[in-house]
């Protein structure tokens, strides 16, 4: 049995530390997203697939369910290199 994932996580600034809950989408990653408290675009760390899986108190749904990142699509701008 699959248990289901956990679709809240908190997000911190690599830039200023400022923290915001955010929601993650369940079909997509989320590869930028523009901190409220500086305006600084985060991006992921470089392997990883998206914000939440670098910069989040919880990974995205896909790696929590194992399944790999996000499913190969992107919300936002895409993975690295495209």
């Amino acid at each position: 049995m699959t248990s289901e994932p956990i679709l809240r996580s908190t997000l911190t600034c690599p830039h200023c530390g400022h923290q915001a809950i955010e929601t993650m989408p369940t079909d997509a990653c989320r590869f930028f997203h523009d901190c409220p408290g500086c305006g600084e675009l985060m991006r992921p760390k470089p392997g990883d697939c998206c914000v939440f899986c670098s910069w989040g108190s919880v990974p995205c749904p896909p790696v929590q369910q194992q399944k790999g990142c996000c499913g190969g699509r992107s919300e936002g701008g895409g993975h690295v290199g495209s």
